[in-house]
């Protein structure tokens, strides 16, 4: 669902810069392995690049039990994984005005939509592993790291810095539907109470 979710921000944000050529704005690609001065590759030279920049298990939900009822049987599942995505826009234009006008845009996309879900939500199920998505919904807001993390962040990536904007998704879900036991329900109590 990682990549489901990445791809379908690319496609809307792609959407809202609403441009009449057939390249993409936006393209979902490693910036590690971005150098635009001796990269060949169409699809990031003059781009903005989406990378996952990291993610995290969301503490909170860890211990819900995940059990359902079906018929006359209670269906025992492994509890959801619940993730939380940090994710890099970083401008990789050859003009550096250019660059800042793209991140702006960026960010005005998702001042206007910050949740996504399947009522509000348009992508292309044509490509591959995108058919397979059933309802989905998460929550995108913008994360500020200070000087120093993000000093960090360019150093791991490679050193050279980009114009850029980091956004937390939350909370994703994945699921295996693997059943681990199965029970059946409780429709009666019998027993009695001595009090002594």
């Amino acid at each position: 669902m990682i990549f489901e979710v990445l791809q379908i921000i690319t496609e809307e944000i792609n959407n809202f810069f609403n441009v009449e050529i057939d390249e993409k704005p936006v393209s979902l690609e490693n910036i590690a392995f971005i150098d635009s001065e001796t990269n060949e590759n169409s699809s990031t030279n003059n781009n903005v690049i989406l990378s996952l920049l990291h993610t995290e298990e969301e503490a909170t939900l860890k211990n819900i039990l995940n059990h359902q009822i079906e018929g006359a049987k209670v269906v025992y599942k492994n509890n959801k994984v619940h993730l939380n995505l940090y994710i890099m826009f970083s401008a990789n234009r050859s003009d550096y005005t250019e660059s800042l006008k793209s991140l702006s845009k960026v960010i005005e996309f998702f001042q206007s939509k910050r949740i996504f879900a399947q009522s509000n939500t348009n992508f292309d199920r044509a490509l591959d592993g995108m058919d397979q998505i059933k309802d989905f919904k998460f929550t995108v807001e913008l994360f500020s790291p200070s000087f120093e993390e993000m000093n960090f962040i360019w150093g791991t990536l490679g050193g050279k810095q980009y114009p850029s904007v980091i956004y937390k998704i939350s909370v994703l879900e994945i699921e295996r539907d693997v059943t681990q036991a199965e029970g059946a329900l409780i429709k009666e109590i019998n027993g009695s109470l001595n009090h002594n």
